[in-house]
């Protein structure tokens, strides 16, 4: 159970972990064919030295999940990057990462919006029981600095096509100056769960056809103009 781990501050002891978690967060982007904003070692070690990051143990030492905080002018807060090892997925150790950044964010930022972008079920329940609430990509910080991250995600294209209005991702915020109660959000997300899961796999289903097509398209359009060359 996620009890029997450790989740802490993350500081200068755990520097040599930046190399390896950057692996993991790389890897687990190619497996669900989504991504998160590819971020370097040293920058993720920054975040250390900065007390904006947390990291998780397993009992036996190893490590096992990190997330780490963003901010934009002290208004809107990210906690991103969040993942765990996968030999210690499915134990409950996301929600307590989440939790434990959750709680950083409104100790160093406490009049900031906190925001996610998630294609993960599982995420959007964690987030919810925070008291977060799905909002439009209007709602979100227009900061470029933010969205420039999204460039390493293979639907960066869609994102962009679509204005950033939206994308595979459902947008999260918590805003500490109105907000409903955790409890509020979480029984409203359990009443709405079959709903978000049948609209999550709606919009794979749309954007990998778009994605597709558009492919095709560009495919086709270079075969043509090859011929005239």
């Amino acid at each position: 159970m996620s009890q029997d781990y450790k989740v802490i501050i993350a500081d200068d002891a755990h520097l040599d972990f930046a190399e390896e978690i950057c692996k993991e967060m790389e890897e687990s982007a190619k497996a669900r064919g989504t991504g998160i904003a590819k971020r370097s070692p040293s920058y993720l070690q920054a975040k250390m030295l900065e007390g904006k990051a947390v990291i998780a143990f397993a009992p036996d030492g190893k490590w096992a999940g990190f997330c780490y905080i963003e901010c934009w002018d002290g208004e809107y807060v990210a906690n991103s990057g969040l993942i765990v090892s996968p030999d210690y997925r499915k134990s409950g150790l996301a929600k307590s990462i989440k939790k434990e950044i959750f709680e950083l964010s409104r100790r160093k930022y406490p009049e900031a919006k906190i925001f996610g972008l998630t294609t993960g079920l599982a995420v959007m329940k964690i987030n919810s029981d925070l008291g977060y609430e799905p909002v439009t990509y209007s709602e979100l910080t227009q900061d470029e600095a933010f969205w420039q991250g999204c460039k390493s995600c293979v639907n960066y294209e869609i994102l962009m096509s679509k204005g950033r209005k939206n994308c595979l991702c459902t947008a999260m915020l918590y805003d500490p100056k109105d907000h409903y109660t955790p409890e509020e959000t979480s029984s409203e997300f359990k009443k709405r769960e079959k709903v978000h899961e049948r609209l999550l796999r709606f919009r794979r289903s749309r954007f990998v056809k778009n994605l597709k097509r558009n492919s095709l398209f560009t495919a086709m359009h270079g075969l043509f103009a090859s011929l005239f060359l």
